[in-house]
C-alpha cells in the first residue's frame, strides 16, 4: 500500500480515530502534528487542489478564532489561506493524504475505501 500521511491532532477524538484505522491498516504513514509543525500557505493550497475544495469548506468555522478574525465576512481565498497558515488551528482535521488525493476523513468510515482507491 501506497504511503500516507495524516494531518493529526493527539487531542481530536476524530484524528485518534483515524490514526488507529491506519494502524489497523498497517500502511506505512508520516504523522504531521499540525499544530504544533504549521503547513504554510503553498502547502494548504496543494492540499485544497487535493481535496477539490475552497479554502471555507477545509475551516474549522465554529472555533473561536474564526469569529475572533472575522472570517465569516471574508471572501478573499488568499486571505483565508493566510488565516490557516497563521492559525492551524481552523484547519479541518483529520487530513490524509495518499499520493496526489486527499480526504477529510469525517466521517472515519471513508478511510477505508480512501486508502484502497
Amino acid at each position: 500500500m501506497e504511503k500516507v500521511t495524516i494531518w493529526h491532532n493527539p487531542r481530536c477524538s476524530k484524528s485518534r480515530e483515524a490514526l488507529s484505522i491506519l494502524e489497523s491498516q498497517e500502511c506505512e504513514k508520516d504523522i504531521i502534528r499540525y499544530l504544533e509543525t504549521s503547513p504554510d500557505k503553498a502547502q494548504i493550497k496543494n492540499i485544497l487542489k487535493m481535496l477539490g475544495l475552497s479554502a471555507r469548506e477545509l475551516m474549522r468555522t465554529k472555533e473561536d478564532i474564526y469569529k475572533e478574525l472575522n472570517l465569516k465576512e471574508e471572501q478573499d481565498e488568499e486571505k483565508l489561506i493566510e488565516a490557516m497558515a497563521q492559525n492551524p488551528k481552523l484547519i479541518e482535521r483529520p487530513v490524509i493524504i495518499k499520493g496526489d488525493k486527499a480526504i477529510i476523513a469525517r466521517p472515519s468510515s471513508l478511510i477505508a475505501d480512501f486508502l484502497n482507491s
